[in-house]
């Protein structure tokens, strides 16, 4: 697997980063308070195999970059680190939601919009997305990794050169890669979606 690291070390940064640790991959982990990604990769379940740095040097040093961020951070990342994420791939794991302060949910983006569509409209010039990762429930993205048979993860891509990239994440976080199409499926992947697991 390309050099990875994960943004953010929020409960779904660190379920991904210890995803991809427990099938014996090298992480690189960032936080906006690199003590909490030092923190991280000092615990026994990171088995010496997460790497921690400022998120400058994690962007730099990985060549698959994955912000575990809410959707609405996605623009201020883009902005803040666009020139460092050029030719970098760019996993999208984001969903039109935030937290509504009542321990559930609210969608912050008009029905029939799509998180990954418009993530991709302000993609850093040479970077290259998918949509990915996101599809699961943070809960059943860390009990569902490693079974036997393997639970199925979909993704969503423009560039198909990326494609074997991105299923090695995906088989490396412990699930079968399914290709649904181009970013403009990717709503079906999102909350709501019939291919997320929370759906109507």
């Amino acid at each position: 697997m390309k050099k990875t690291a994960v943004i953010g070390l929020g409960n779904m940064g660190k379920i991904i980063a210890l995803n991809l640790i427990k099938n014996n991959q090298v992480v690189i982990v960032a936080s906006r308070a690199i003590d909490d990604a030092i923190s991280f990769s000092l615990k026994p379940e990171a088995n010496n195999l997460a790497v921690a740095r400022e998120i400058r040097d994690a962007i730099h040093e990985a060549e698959i970059i994955i912000p575990a961020i809410w959707f609405t951070g996605y623009k201020d990342f883009f902005a803040e680190y666009g020139s460092l994420l050029k030719n970098k791939i760019i996993i999208d794991i984001s969903n039109p939601v935030i937290p509504d302060g009542r321990g559930g949910l609210k969608r912050v983006l008009e029905e029939g919009k799509s998180a990954g569509e418009i993530n991709a409209s302000i993609l850093p010039k040479g970077a290259k997305l998918a949509k990915a990762l996101g599809s699961l429930t943070a809960e059943s993205f860390q009990t569902k990794a490693n079974q036997n048979p393997e639970a199925i993860l979909f993704y969503a891509s423009d560039d198909l050169e990326i494609k074997n990239d991105i299923e090695e994440v995906i088989r490396s976080s412990g699930f079968r890669p399914v290709y649904i199409g181009g970013i403009n499926k990717t709503i079906q992947m999102e909350v709501g979606g019939d291919c997320h697991e929370i759906h109507p």
